[in-house]
């Protein structure tokens, strides 16, 4: 077998995402949409990750001798959260992120977990955009090892390793889409690894929604919206915003400081709600995830990994500090990389200006 399908092998979900035909009732998303309007502005997605779109071009390969283009990789999508760390952030969304139905889904898929502990609830805002995104999975976290601790770079190697199973966290998300368009806006993914077949979730989708393992779950949120508004508007940089348009009940504002940019409609927009868990098979396992029985250390992961990159013929030497070792991430990130194969033949990437 070669290098590449057995990565594809190991980024498999523990079940093919579950299509959910209603998330939220109407009433739920009104709610949801009313918390977005009274709290904005938000940021763009990308600026969760990165500090500087120098930071972003780099970690995409990305060089234009010193001209940078935001056409190239940004797209005008934008996110916040709901809830974080297991804790809700407004009041009035508590039932809806302490979701019993939810957690719910979240056993069955897991196969009759006992238990489900939600941690955490975000939102896409994305006004209409193109998507260069080639399919990726979501962050995972391992017993002793997560997003608080430990650098993207290790945690998604791991992952893509197919190595670090038994410490790998149960998780499962509940992932909704608004949008009430049949002008792409679907969802692509590739629940039998990379290297699979791709499926699609086609729009319109107005509330329908996935239950799924997104840590080992090739996606992708497909390009929406009107073709003519995709490219980001003049002035548009790391810094602009989406806001409630105040001089509309249900539009929404792209801003740089105090200078509009565009005004977008409420049927333009393709709305992501999504909320994670955790699972528990039982309390057994609860214990061994909470009373840290079984965690694996940075120390132990860094040997693993190059113990196998040394099994698979790749040649280099351990540096002193791995954790900070430009080169030796790279190579590392290298060693692991994969991408799909093939895309829907109704939603291939678009291709970077």
């Amino acid at each position: 077998m070669g290098k590449m399908e057995d990565l594809s092998l190991a980024l498999c979900p523990v079940a093919p995402p579950r299509v959910l035909d209603k998330t939220y009732t109407e009433a739920e998303f009104k709610t949801l949409i009313d918390v977005l309007r009274r709290n904005g502005p938000w940021d763009l997605i990308i600026k969760h990750h990165f500090s500087s779109v120098e930071e972003l071009a780099s970690s995409v390969g990305f060089n234009s001798g010193g001209n940078l283009s935001l056409n190239s990789f940004v797209t005008q999508a934008f996110r916040g959260f709901l809830a974080d760390h297991g804790i809700c952030h407004y009041e009035e969304l508590h039932d809806i992120f302490y979701n019993k139905k939810f957690m719910a889904h979240a056993r069955e898929y897991w196969g009759g977990a006992k238990y489900a502990q939600p941690y955490m609830m975000l939102f896409n805002l994305q006004a209409p955009s193109h998507s260069f995104d080639r399919g990726h999975l979501d962050s995972p976290g391992f017993r002793g090892m997560w997003g608080l601790n430990t650098p993207i770079w290790l945690l998604s190697a791991m992952a893509r390793s197919g190595l670090f199973s038994r410490w790998m966290l149960k998780t499962a998300q509940v992932i909704a889409w608004y949008y009430d368009s049949d002008v792409d806006g679907g969802f692509s993914y590739w629940p039998d690894g990379p290297l699979g077949a791709p499926r699609r979730l086609a729009a319109p989708m107005w509330g329908r929604g996935v239950v799924v393992q997104n840590e080992l779950n090739y996606h992708r949120g497909e390009a929406s919206g009107p073709k003519a508004l995709r490219d980001l508007p003049a002035g548009f940089t790391f810094d602009s915003t989406i806001a409630a348009d105040p001089e509309s009940s249900d539009g929404w504002v792209l801003r740089t400081g105090d200078q509009v940019l565009r005004k977008v409609a409420h049927k333009d927009m393709r709305y992501l709600f999504h909320w994670s868990c955790e699972v528990f098979d039982d309390m057994s396992d609860m214990k061994r995830r909470m009373d840290h029985l079984d965690d694996i250390s940075p120390e132990q992961a860094i040997g693993m990994l190059v113990d196998d990159m040394r099994r698979r013929g790749v040649v280099f030497e351990t540096p002193s500090d791995p954790m900070k070792d430009l080169a030796f991430i790279d190579l590392v990130g290298r060693t692991y990389f994969i991408s799909p194969a093939r895309y829907p033949a109704e939603a291939p990437p678009d291709i970077p200006a």
